[in-house]
Order: C-alpha cells, then structure tokens, then sequence
C-alpha cells in the first residue's frame, strides 16, 4: 500500500498529460514556454516547502499510503509529484480559460486575428 499515493498522482498526471494532449492547453500549444514555467513553478513551490519546513510550520504526516521516501527532511518524494500536478493542473486551466474566451498561446483573438499585445 506504500506507493498508492504516488500511483494515483502519476495516474492524475498522465491525465493532464492527455487533456493537454487532446486540447492543445499547456505543451501542445508552446512547449518552450511550457519547458520553462512548468519547472519553475515546481520549483518555486519547493522553495516555499523548504522554507515552511525550515520554519517548523509545515511536516511530514505519517500515512500507509506513501513510500516513506524523502527528498529532504520532512519532504516526501509524493510531494514533488503533487506540486506537478498543481502547476500542470493550473496551466491546463489557463490554457483551457483561454480557449474558451477566444484568446489562442500567441495572444490573438480566434474571431478577428487581431493581436491582443
């Protein structure tokens, strides 16, 4: 039961993985853009970890359901995965909210082909 957590957020992922596939929403519609801010923002959110476990205000919570796994202390594997996840899930959204109002990744409107910059 160790690695139930970690399965159901690499199966979340493979998820988002094919909405954006099947939607065109993050990498499918500018993969360099998607290369570097999916990235930073994990790692931003691992900095902010870090700080809030330096602080004593964020800890590792004892579960059947994880591998016990850390990369730091107090810092499960799972949780690197989460943060994917989260940033993945967010730009899915994005990309998704700027299809539905008619804005395309290159900042013209699908209607008119007008630039919005």
């Amino acid at each position: 039961m160790g690695l139930l957590y970690l399965l159901a957020l690499l199966v979340s992922i493979t998820g988002m993985i094919m909405l954006d596939r099947r939607f065109r929403l993050f990498f499918w519609a500018d993969r360099r853009r998607a290369a570097v801010i999916l990235p930073a923002g994990v790692v931003f959110f691992l900095v902010w970890d870090l700080f809030g476990i330096g602080l004593g205000i964020f800890f590792r919570g004892e579960t059947s359901f994880m591998t016990g796994l850390q990369v730091a202390p107090e810092l499960p594997i799972e949780e690197v995965f989460f943060l994917t996840l989260l940033c993945y899930l967010t730009m899915n959204l994005f990309g998704a909210a700027r299809h539905l109002t008619g804005r395309t990744a290159r900042g013209t409107d699908a209607a008119t082909g007008v630039s919005g910059r």
